[in-house]
Formats: C-alpha cells, structure tokens, sequence
C-alpha cells in the first residue's frame, strides 16, 4: 500500500469554512493525475488550527470524493495520546486505509514516551498506522533505535521521513527491514532517500504538480533512473518555492493561483509577501503550471 507518491493535501476554506466542492474537485484533480494515495488533515492540511469536528469532516469528503480508487491516510495526530487515540479511531470507523501520527509537539517527550504513545495508539485501534518524524516542527526526533522497536509492533507498518538526514534515513532502513516502509518528508529528498530504500512520498508540491511527482517515481521503480533525475532536476525549483514561507502557504498560494482554491488560511498563518508571492509566480511560470 505505501508504494509511490501520496499527497498531502491542503484544506480549502470558503468564508472560514471547510470548502467541500474545491476539496472534491482538488481530490479528483490528483486521482486523474496518477497519484499513488492522498493525506488528509496533515500538517499541509493545516490540521492544528482544525476543529475536531471539521477533521472529522474533512476525511470523510477524502474518503467518499476517493472512492477507493486509491488508499486514504487520515492525519490523526496530536500532542496527545488520548486525542490521537480518538482522531484515530474516528479514521478507521471512517473507512480510511491507514493513519498518519504526527509525533508530539511541544510537550518534547523522551525516546521511551514516545515508544508509550505511538504504542498505545496501535493498541487502542486495529488500523495500519505510520510514523510522522518532522524534527524541525515538532522539536523531538524519533530515532532509529525508536523506530525500530515500534517497527515490531504489527500495526505500526511505515515512517514518513522529515528529518532530511539521509544517514538517518538509512540507519532507520537498516534496523527496520524490507517490510517497513520509508516515505519521504521532504519533496526535495525524494529521489536520495528512494535510491536507498524508501518506497515514496507524502508530498507537498503534488498538490500543483502530482502527474510529475508520480512520474518520478513510477520511473524509478521501473528502474529508468535516468528519467528519475530529469525529473527530480525539473520539480527542484517548484519544490523549493514551496517552502519560501512555512508550509502550507506557499502551496496554498499557489493552488490559488492556478483557480484551485480561494487563498484563504488560518490564523495564524496568513498571506505571502508580496516579494514571495511574485517570487513563486515565477517558478510556476516556468514550470509552466501557470501563465
């Protein structure tokens, strides 16, 4: 299941409200274009700012526009262990294949808190869940040796990998074995980390490019790394002009841009600067997404 680019996709809003019909359409929009799965209600979904009710919400019309033509994995984490326990729960009870839990923030857990938490989770609900490891978000890093201990658990099945450690990544694939899986983090890092071992990626830049992003890596996987390259070159500027401002505004801009969504955030993320703003346009001029 966890094979080849998934997308982490925004949440539109209308009037400070979930905008169900540009969600529907934006979700068709990347099931037409070859997408491998799609990521409700992650950190791109701008999910901290989400009430729980509107998560709820939210991947449901992921579940339903979907319509398992591809594999849905619901974001249920949280800093914590109860609510993700009961955001996960909802996920599976949903119909969602699998769950993302983001590791939790602020309250900077040890090594051995997080072990309890992501296994009290597994214990409480019987769906497939999927480590989340963004350090630079959440100020704590699940190490290898973490990992691998969670890896043991049968419902645990895979990482999504945001340290942009490549060592690490490979230290977490040595320890873990062929049948846990490594997703990316990182758009950027895709191609390194599948070189060695990974199997795909949540991505960001597949909610404006996800034909690309998929491209990239049925080429690899078909093993045309020459066509793997050319690819990963030509998204580079696309993926990094998504993170001229924090993630999800740049994507969200641009999204608008292209008439996919109003640009409309939550605070307290808010608009781009105009520099940036313009800045972005360009890329996007030349990838050729817009006008």
């Amino acid at each position: 299941m966890l094979k080849g680019s998934f997308t982490a996709l925004v949440t539109p809003f209308a009037n400070g409200t979930i905008d169900e019909a540009r969600l529907r359409d934006l979700i068709h929009f990347q099931i037409e274009n070859g997408i491998s799965g799609l990521v409700p209600c992650g950190t791109t979904g701008e999910s901290a700012t989400l009430t729980h009710e509107e998560h709820k919400q939210v991947v449901q019309i992921t579940i339903d526009a979907a319509n398992k033509k591809v594999p849905v994995v619901a974001g249920t984490g949280s800093n914590s262990t109860e609510e993700a326990i009961t955001l996960t729960r909802y996920a599976k009870e949903a119909g969602a294949d699998a769950a993302l839990l983001i590791s939790p923030y602020y309250n900077k857990p040890t090594q051995e808190g997080l072990f309890l938490h992501y296994k009290a989770v597994a214990d409480a609900v019987d769906i497939p869940i999927i480590l989340y490891n963004v350090p630079g978000r959440t100020k704590v890093d699940i190490l290898p040796e973490t990992v691998a201990r969670l890896a043991e658990i049968k419902n645990i099945i895979g990482l999504k990998d945001a340290t942009g450690l490549l060592q690490q990544t490979s230290d977490t694939l040595a320890l873990c074995g062929e049948d846990f899986a490594v997703l990316s983090g990182d758009d950027s890092n895709t191609l390194p980390m599948l070189a060695v071992g990974a199997t795909g990626v949540i991505s960001v830049t597949a909610n404006i490019a996800p034909r690309e992003v998929s491209d990239l890596c049925e080429s690899f996987f078909a093993g045309d790394l020459d066509k793997a390259r050319e690819i990963h070159y030509k998204l580079l500027s696309l993926n990094n002009a998504m993170f001229l401002e924090t993630n999800p505004i740049p994507v969200k801009t641009a999204l608008a841009l292209m008439g996919k969504v109003e640009e409309s955030f939550r605070l307290p993320l808010c608009s781009m600067s105009d520099k940036n703003k313009e800045a972005l346009k360009k890329v996007m001029q030349d990838f050729g997404v817009i006008q």
